[in-house]
């Protein structure tokens, strides 16, 4: 009777421990859950601080450059959780918001050339 008790004792406490640090396939089913809470949130938040034009035109852009949506998203999100935003944005707001993200995430290039030096010595003068 003391094996059956011990083991009985064992399946509990692995219970417990799987319960409270998750099992490995449930841990995947979390984040992804995770993910959706939160795409869900941001959407609502969005929806709240954006008219129906500047939803379309984020939208558009998110299609053709997503890294640039998101970066708006952001910023869009920090200013409504700051109270910083009056009322909902208008499509003429959301551009100006748009160039001020360019101007920060602008790449300025520089080209620099670096000539050969020959050796040209005048003192050698050929016939």
């Amino acid at each position: 009777m003391a094996d059956d008790e011990l083991e009985a004792i064992r399946r509990q406490r692995m219970a417990e421990l799987q319960a409270k640090h998750g099992e490995p396939g449930n841990d995947q089913q979390g984040q992804q859950e995770a993910k959706q809470r939160e795409a869900e949130m941001r959407n609502t938040i969005l929806a709240q601080v954006l008219d129906q034009s500047a939803r379309a035109r984020l939208s558009n852009l998110a299609l053709v450059k997503p890294e640039k949506a998101k970066a708006v998203e952001n910023y869009l999100i920090q200013m409504a959780r700051f109270g910083q935003l009056g009322g909902k944005i208008s499509e003429s707001g959301l551009i100006e918001i748009l160039e001020k993200v360019s101007q920060q995430t602008e790449k300025k290039t520089t080209v620099k050339f670096n000539r050969r030096k020959v050796m040209d010595s005048d003192d050698e003068d050929d016939d």
